[in-house]
């Protein structure tokens, strides 16, 4: 099946952000520069911080003025080879805790101070990279920290040496310039914390994965790793049942790890089992039917039940049973957002200005899809082609006006990437669509609308106190960052896409970064170390650990010598880990003693409920209600012949709309439109047909 991804070339600048017409509260607070730092600088006392400056700046118009004359490729190339030979660096230099990321060459670094300076050595393993380097280390070798704090990436435009960039043909050299950059920014910040005595600070808990195995790191990632080696007999346990019972397992990926390491472990003698997002759990749901599973175990929220009974009634499979992890309601509260009646006059106001089109995120219920498509023409989305769903319905309907809901950071996160568009070329904005251009994104801006008041509770998290960490300690990091993080985090993670440090989208999109990033490092064969920070929720971690182990001990990889090691750090404090108390009647520790092992490990807040730099986005109370043990019970009772089940069933709407028709009926046509446009890349004509049907009735 057709899933477009997102997909942006590198902008040629850098860009202000502004909101659309509908904007109330601005969801995009710019972080700050990276001169500007939480740590305390004090100037030399020998210097003011003027003269400091001014020194800097003499260096780096003397550097601009070299480059700017120079007007061919091969000059620029010439001049930089120049500059390569003025680093003397000892092979000391060469060790994996030097290495700067993102680089297709190998380039180290490595920094101290000398008294009030910091004095830099690096080197590259491609001569234009040495070269790159060199013209930095000339540039900041010996500088106070201050100077070395204020040199942005943006100072560095004026050398214009895309032309080399360009004439060599590399996808990363360009972006030289920014990791080491940010490199020299992080050493420096480092080396004045040390000097203060403050130490590195708290790092953020981390999961470190290699050939030889997985090492946690902080309290966080041990109870992350705790179930990815889950106990055999469970595994063996649970296989045996869905064998028995003939029963297939579509889960989402935000489980608890212990969960997902248990469905991982048994996927191997059971091939029912799937862990994807909610789009894909339908889509395998009727595979498993149609290889003959009679039962659907759904481990996710209520809608995402739903979707699955609805669409294997679609595909004719409607004795197939499905059945829910609870007997209570599995809520969502992004969902519950669209189901409000300030939703519902949301969507009222878009019927009232025709022509209009409803884009609603796949995460909300059968009956608000149905709702509104009832009220406005609808088609759903994931976070992996909204963006191509948007400019396509833009293309189709030149006129139209899109209302997207009901996740507000989603929708701010698109504004804010359709605004950086217009500073795009034609060509940079039509490898991204074909049928636009600078000028139509700029026009469509006015007519892009979304929601305000619906965000997911998990994902709060990402805001700016996290950003500012990620700034000071990981910036010179790879960086994932799901759709629906707020826009600090997002428009940090916009930013190193840029420099094809990052990636924005689903969480297809970040695992397949992860391991496209990974692959090219086996294909170097050399020592490395990526480190990723995780953007999104972090049961992604059972899938991310199991592609990345996989790569490192195939036999292709094994055969080589290279020492690859994939760091995934995950944005809470490493305290973030809350251990359940078990009641007198349940536990065999009767003398109170405090044993770990065996305790209830919940990543998440301490207390309350949502999200916060001290909490991980597995702690939504919904998905936990899809617990290891409340899947053994169901299988264990499947066939349901004493109705004992008949909570746990997922929902299927008999009801009907004001038009006559099913809630089922109406509530799938959306996902079908965009079934239609996943395999054809346009919107399906009886869509089109719909909007313009509404013209007419308004």
């Amino acid at each position: 099946m057709y899933s477009p991804s997102i997909s942006l070339k590198p902008f040629t600048k850098t860009t202000t952000t502004t909101t659309t017409t509908t904007t109330k509260t601005s969801y995009f607070k710019h972080f700050k520069p990276i001169a500007s730092t939480s740590i305390p600088i004090t100037p030399s006392p020998s210097s003011s911080s003027s003269s400091s400056s001014s020194s800097t700046s003499l260096k780096l118009s003397k550097l601009i003025s070299e480059f700017q004359p120079l007007t061919t490729p091969i000059d620029r190339l010439t001049r930089v080879l120049d500059y390569a030979t003025i680093l003397t660096s000892p092979s000391s230099i060469r060790t994996r805790s030097n290495r700067v990321m993102g680089c297709t060459a190998q380039v180290w670094l490595d920094a101290h101070l000398d008294g009030d300076s910091v004095r830099f050595t690096a080197d590259s393993d491609s001569e234009v990279t040495r070269g790159l380097c060199g013209c930095l280390v000339w540039l900041l070798d010996g500088a106070t920290p201050e100077q070395v704090l204020s040199v942005t990436v943006d100072d560095l435009a004026e050398l214009n040496v895309n032309g080399v960039v360009n004439g060599l043909s590399s996808r990363s050299r360009g972006n030289t310039w920014h990791n080491v950059l940010l490199a020299m920014h992080k050493k420096t910040k480092l080396l004045l914390l040390e000097k203060q005595g403050g130490g590195v600070g708290e790092e953020f808990p981390s999961l470190v994965i290699s050939e030889g195995g997985i090492s946690a790191h902080g309290s966080f990632a041990q109870a992350q790793a705790r179930y990815l080696n889950p106990n055999q007999s469970q595994v063996n346990e649970l296989v045996n049942l869905l064998k028995e019972k003939n029963t297939g397992i579509v889960a989402h990926f935000y489980m608890d790890p212990e969960v997902q390491g248990v469905l991982t472990a048994a996927q191997q003698s059971w091939p029912h089992i799937y862990i994807s997002d909610s789009l894909v759990m339908a889509d395998k749901a009727v595979k498993m039917a149609e290889a003959g599973c009679q039962n659907i175990a759904v481990l996710g929220v209520d809608f995402m039940s739903e979707n699955v009974r609805a669409i294997l009634d679609q595909a004719g499979h409607d004795k197939v049973g499905v059945y829910r992890m609870s007997d209570e309601r599995i809520g969502c509260s992004l969902a519950d957002a669209a189901s409000t009646p300030e939703y519902l006059k949301y969507l009222e106001d878009a019927s009232l200005a025709p022509p209009s089109l409803h884009v609603v995120y796949i995460n909300t219920s059968l009956e608000t899809k149905a709702l509104a498509h009832e009220l406005v023409p609808t088609i759903t989305c994931t976070s992996s082609n909204v963006v191509q769903t948007i400019l396509q319905a833009f293309a189709q309907v030149p006129d139209l006006k899109v209302y997207y809901g009901p996740d507000s950071y989603m929708g701010a996160n698109i504004a804010e990437l359709f605004q950086q568009m217009t500073m795009m070329t034609d060509e940079e904005i039509s490898a991204v669509h074909p049928q636009h251009n600078r000028e139509s994104i700029k026009s469509l801006l006015p007519r892009l609308h979304y929601y305000q008041d619906g965000t997911c509770m998990v994902h709060d998290m990402f805001g700016q106190e996290v950003v500012d960490k990620i700034n000071e300690m990981y910036c010179d990091a790879f960086l994932t960052a799901h759709f629906e993080v707020p826009g600090e985090m997002f428009s940090l993670a916009m930013k190193a896409k840029r420099r094809g440090m990052g990636v924005v989208g689903s969480t297809k999109n970040i695992l397949d970064f992860i391991t496209e990033r990974l692959q090219e490092s086996l294909d170097r064969n050399v020592d490395d170390h990526l480190q990723f920070i995780l953007g999104t929720e972090s049961g992604m971690i059972t899938a991310i650990v199991a592609a990345v182990r996989k790569m490192l001990t195939s036999e292709k990889n094994t055969s080589q010598k290279a020492d690859i090691k994939v760091e995934i750090v995950f944005p809470v404090s490493s305290d973030s880990v809350t251990n359940t108390k078990k009641s007198s009647r349940d536990s065999s520790n009767s003398a109170g003693v405090d044993d770990s092992l065996n305790l209830t490990v919940v990543p998440g807040v301490t207390s309350g409920e949502g999200c916060s730099i001290h909490g991980g986005c597995a702690s939504c109370p919904y998905m936990k209600m899809n617990s290891l043990s409340a899947l053994l019970r169901i299988c264990k009772t499947i066939p349901d012949e004493g109705h004992m089940l008949s909570a746990y069933k997922a929902a299927r709407f008999s009801s009907q709309m004001v038009s006559g028709r099913s809630v089922a009926d109406v509530g799938c046509e959306p996902v079908l439109h965009m079934r239609h446009f996943q395999a054809n890349r346009r919107l399906p004509e009886k869509l089109i047909h719909q909007i313009c049907h509404s013209t007419v009735n308004n």
